[in-house]
């Protein structure tokens, strides 16, 4: 029985984690990168440790190395300076060094940047972001009638009624937009990014993605989201007075969402995103309820492995026939 237990608790761990909605966003007092929603973000951060093993030493080292120079060699300690120079191990050692740290840094950067302009896939998506004084466009290109067009503005306070969007938790202040950049999730999405008038930064920290927006020029960037969500970065160039209040806002959708988002935006933009928000709150209620389920198999589970065996509670007595039970 605590075997099955175990293997109930398993089955619904797993299927919990795997269908949570998940979403990134700035959090205050943030000091580490946001969580990642892909692959190459996960790169990145790796990447982020590994150096850190080379800087915290070099630093120590550079630090300690002042100290001693400064209290060791002082001119109150040492009057007369040494004459010495040109050592042939310490030119060789501060030579040597820095080249295999440098070696050792530059492999795994090398092998980083060869992945970020190099998709696993042929994109599934192509989106075209063109920054504007204070918004950007997304013009979905399919190359058929099932295109899609649509600005994305930041919501203010009475926005956020009209679009229903209340939840500050979901939809964060400064954040939040009436319209996300729809997107599969599992699929590779690539980005052309452009300006219509001054320099943007299109960036989005879970996704590992910052691209130059620049007039007249297109910049190409990709990406494949790992989980579904809403996922929230900023234009990362000053571009002006309303520079802090350009957010970018992409939502993370299973393959069928997307299509059917897709087939109803080309049509009514507003009538597709109510339902594709109808869809997840949908879907979440369902996860929900077979997590509820899931909970109470285990409970159950757990009971009956905590539960005495039948017959225990008369185990003290002899129940042995023929004999007496000690009660007439």
């Amino acid at each position: 029985m605590k075997a099955m237990r175990f293997v109930v608790l398993a089955g619904a761990t797993v299927p919990a984690c795997a269908t949570g909605a998940f979403a990134a966003k700035p959090t205050d007092w943030e000091t580490q990168f946001q969580p990642a929603a892909t692959d190459i973000m996960a790169q990145i951060q790796w990447f982020a440790n590994y150096t850190m093993w080379f800087v915290v030493p070099i630093v120590v080292l550079v630090m300690a190395l002042l100290g001693i120079v400064m209290f060791r060699f002082r001119a109150s300690a040492n009057p007369t300076p040494s004459g010495t120079s040109h050592n042939t191990l310490i030119e060789v050692a501060w030579t040597v060094l820095p080249v295999l740290v440098l070696l050792f840094i530059a492999i795994p950067s090398f092998q980083l940047l060869t992945a970020q302009y190099s998709p696993p896939a042929p994109p599934a998506v192509t989106v075209k972001a063109t920054g504007h004084q204070w918004y950007w466009s997304y013009d979905y290109q399919g190359g058929g009638k099932q295109d899609v067009s649509f600005d994305s503005l930041m919501l203010d306070a009475d926005g956020r009624k009209d679009a229903d969007k209340t939840d500050m938790a979901q939809y964060p202040r400064l954040l939040a937009v009436d319209n996300e950049m729809v997107v599969p999730v599992g699929k590779v999405v690539r980005v052309l990014v452009t300006s219509g008038d001054v320099i943007h930064s299109f960036a989005m920290p879970s996704f590992g993605v910052k691209m130059d927006a620049i007039p007249g020029r297109i910049n190409e960037a990709w990406f494949k989201v790992e989980k579904p969500g809403i996922y929230y970065g900023q234009c990362s160039e000053l571009c002006g007075q309303n520079h802090a209040f350009m957010p970018i806002a992409v939502r993370a959708v299973t393959p069928e969402q997307y299509r059917n988002w897709a087939a109803s935006a080309a049509k009514d933009l507003g009538s597709a995103n109510k339902q594709l928000r109808a869809s997840i709150a949908a879907g979440r209620k369902n996860d929900d309820v077979a997590s509820g389920e899931r909970a109470g198999t285990v409970r159950l589970a757990d009971a009956a492995a905590h539960e005495p065996p039948y017959g225990s509670q008369g185990a003290t007595q002899n129940t042995t026939p023929g004999t007496s039970t000690g009660r007439e």
